[in-house]
């Protein structure tokens, strides 16, 4: 699926541009990604977030 909205991080405003009309940055796409309970790397996205290391 495509995403046409995108919010600028800058400002929080949202538009169909890859630039902000107002101030210039890059947008990027507001929506999480999708969960899949057959998901493989959880445990490392995790470890990311967390900065913990887990041992499962």
């Amino acid at each position: 699926m495509k995403w046409k909205m995108k919010k600028c991080p800058k400002d929080n405003t949202y538009t169909f541009k890859d630039i902000c009309p107002v101030c210039g940055s890059k947008t990027m796409i507001p929506h999480p990604s999708r969960f899949s309970p057959e998901d493989k790397y959880v445990k490392y996205r995790i470890e990311l977030k967390k900065g913990v290391k887990l041992n499962c």
